[in-house]
């Protein structure tokens, strides 16, 4: 069996987060028992989308014998989770170079005959997500509330259209984040400001993080791939008072600058009262 580069993940240092699974569009990592594992040498094309995700640092390159990488066997388990999952794939393979996989991929879904979403919206599913539940990838809106059940009381009023929330959580290519206005909200702001709902998140999508207690390099990165995946028309970026809170503001505005996109930039700035001083 020949040796190839591939993933390892140390368990000693797995929390089970979850954060390399949405990262990971061919299917090879799985949270089993409470840790990240790779479930198969097949699935795992040794470009390591996942590493940089990876909050604990669990996840490395190796290099030992095996199994040669199959893109045949990766379409398989692809389609099967929906054409988020698909694009995620297909952008992937593109972003890297990896010419001859994605001429196999897209040869596999002509053959298939599905349509290729690289060039027009994907069509958003539940399933695009099959690692922790509650990371699964979902958009919804007032009137969707409504139709489910929950448009007469009083939790309507939420302004949510979009889960996950966490920065960490949504990936880069989440169809709602194109051609969208995006609040970025550190963590503590919902709780100290009262009409966060109907002043701030009205109209927008929502990612939400803490500067003092995430790696910020993380989220430049996280931002900047976002922005060069995405139209993203502006970015407002909600904080505390509080001087830890104000680090995200450089890292938005360098991501903006790196990527190129021209977005709009808001800030806003909430007192640990619940006032709104900017």
């Amino acid at each position: 069996m020949p040796k190839r580069k591939i993933i390892e993940i140390d368990e000693n240092k797995c929390n089970g987060c979850g954060l390399c699974i949405p990262n990971c569009p061919e299917g090879a990592i799985q949270i089993i028992d409470g840790k990240a594992r790779l479930i198969s040498d097949l699935f795992c094309d040794g470009l390591g989308a996942c590493i940089g995700h990876c909050p604990q640092g669990a996840i490395t390159f190796t290099e030992r014998e095996a199994k040669p990488y199959n893109e045949k066997k990766v379409m398989d388990n692809v389609i099967k989770q929906g054409d988020n999952v698909i694009k995620a794939h297909l952008v992937h393979l593109k972003e890297h170079h990896e010419e001859k996989f994605l001429k196999e991929a897209l040869d596999y879904l002509k053959e298939k005959k599905i349509e290729s979403p690289l060039n027009e919206e994907p069509v958003l599913t539940d399933t695009y997500h099959q690692g922790c539940p509650g990371s699964r990838l979902m958009e919804f809106s007032r009137k969707q509330q409504s139709e489910n059940g929950l448009g007469n009381a009083k939790e309507s009023d939420s302004q949510l259209g979009n889960w996950p929330v966490q920065l960490m959580l949504v990936p880069a290519f989440a169809p709602y984040l194109n051609n969208a206005d995006v609040l970025i909200a550190a963590d503590c702001v919902p709780f100290a400001y009262p009409s966060f709902h109907d002043k701030l998140l009205k109209g927008k999508i929502l990612l939400v993080g803490c500067p003092k207690l995430d790696d910020a390099s993380v989220y430049t990165e996280k931002i900047v791939e976002i922005l060069k995946n995405n139209d993203v028309k502006s970015i407002t970026y909600a904080h505390m008072e509080v001087p830890c809170c104000f680090g995200l503001v450089d890292i938005i505005k360098k991501a903006i600058e790196e990527s190129k996109s021209g977005s709009r930039f808001e800030e806003v700035v909430i007192g640990i009262k619940g006032e709104r001083l900017k």
